[in-house]
C-alpha cells in the first residue's frame, strides 16, 4: 500500500512529540504504581489513554453499555495499536496480548505497565496461559480479549480463535465469567465517513511497518472509533466454548457490519479532556 498524499507532516510531528513526552512523564509513575501495587496502577492508565486519544486525534463514539461486573472479559475485533488507545479510555482494563509484543521496543514497556498478559501461539503453552488469564480473572481484573489473534484491515473480521476462549471455562469465585463481545470500527475521517481505500490507513495489519504506518495514519486529520458493547453473556448459555466464539464472532460481526454501513447513530461522544 502506497502512503497518502495528502495530511500534514506539521499535524504529524506535533502529536508525536506531544504524545511521546506526555508518556516519558508518567511511565516512571506507572512503574511505581505497580512495583507497589498502589490502586494507581488501575486508575492512571484509563486516564492516560483518555489524554493520548486527545493528543493524537481519536474521537470516540459508544454504543451499548459497558458491563460493570468485575471480572469480565471482553472479547473484541483487532483493528489496530489504536485500539489500545481506544478501549483503554473506556475502562480499567489490562490485555490479552501476542507473545511478540514483549519483544517491541518502547510499545512492550508501555504493555508491561498495563499489566498485559501475554500468550505464545504454541498449543503446548495454552494450558500456562490458561491459567495465568485464570488467575488475573479471580484476582478481579478486566481483560480485553482480541480474538481473533491477530489485527485486520478494518473493512470486516477474522474468524476467532476458539481456544482462547478456553479461560471462560473458569468460573471466578465460584461465578461464571462475564463475557461481553465488543465492536470496534474507524468509521470517519474529520466527519466524513471513511471508504475501503482509507480505512487500512488506520488500521494495521498483515507486513505492515509499524515506525511508517503510524507517521501516516498522524498526518491525517480526526478518526472517529465508533465501539459498541454487546448483550453480557456467559459460557452456561452455550454449553461450550465453541458455541461461546461463534455468538461472540456473529455479534461483532453484525457490530462492525453496522458501524461501517452507518445503519445505526452511535451513541454520544466520549466527553474529551479539558
Amino acid at each position: 500500500m502506497t502512503a497518502p498524499n495528502f495530511g500534514s507532516p506539521l499535524t504529524a510531528a506535533g502529536r508525536f512529540v506531544v504524545y511521546f513526552a506526555f508518556t516519558a512523564v508518567l511511565m516512571p509513575v506507572q512503574l511505581l504504581a505497580v512495583g507497589f501495587r498502589w490502586p494507581l496502577r488501575k486508575t492512571l492508565p484509563h486516564w492516560y489513554h483518555r489524554r493520548s486519544c486527545r493528543i493524537l486525534g481519536i474521537r470516540i463514539k459508544t454504543r451499548g453499555k459497558r458491563s460493570r461486573s468485575h471480572p469480565t472479559l471482553f472479547v473484541a475485533n483487532h483493528v489496530s495499536y489504536f485500539d489500545i488507545e481506544v478501549l483503554g479510555a473506556l475502562a480499567k482494563i489490562s490485555f490479552v496480548a501476542k507473545a511478540e509484543v514483549a519483544t517491541w521496543p518502547f510499545f512492550s514497556w508501555l504493555a508491561r505497565l498495563q499489566e498485559t498478559v501475554f500468550v505464545e501461539r504454541k498449543v503446548q503453552r495454552t494450558a500456562d496461559h490458561r491459567d495465568e488469564i485464570a488467575r488475573r480473572l479471580e484476582a478481579g481484573d478486566d481483560l480485553v480479549l482480541f480474538a481473533e489473534g491477530t489485527s485486520g484491515d478494518g473493512n470486516g473480521i477474522l474468524p476467532f480463535k476458539s481456544a482462547l476462549f478456553s479461560v471462560a471455562e473458569r468460573r471466578p469465585r465460584g461465578e461464571p465469567l462475564v463475557v461481553q463481545p465488543v465492536s470496534i470500527s474507524y468509521t470517519r475521517l474529520d466527519g466524513v465517513p471513511l471508504g475501503r481505500y482509507l480505512r487500512p490507513f488506520f488500521a494495521w495489519y498483515g507486513d505492515m511497518e509499524l515506525g511508517p504506518h503510524l507517521w501516516h495514519a498522524l498526518k491525517l486529520g480526526y478518526v472517529t472509533v465508533v465501539v459498541e458493547f454487546h448483550e453480557t453473556v456467559t459460557i452456561d448459555r452455550f454449553g461450550s466454548r465453541k458455541g461461546l466464539c461463534d455468538h461472540c464472532h456473529a455479534t461483532v460481526s453484525r457490530g462492525v457490519a453496522a458501524a461501517l454501513s452507518g445503519r445505526r447513530q452511535p451513541g454520544p461522544a466520549l466527553p474529551q479532556p479539558g
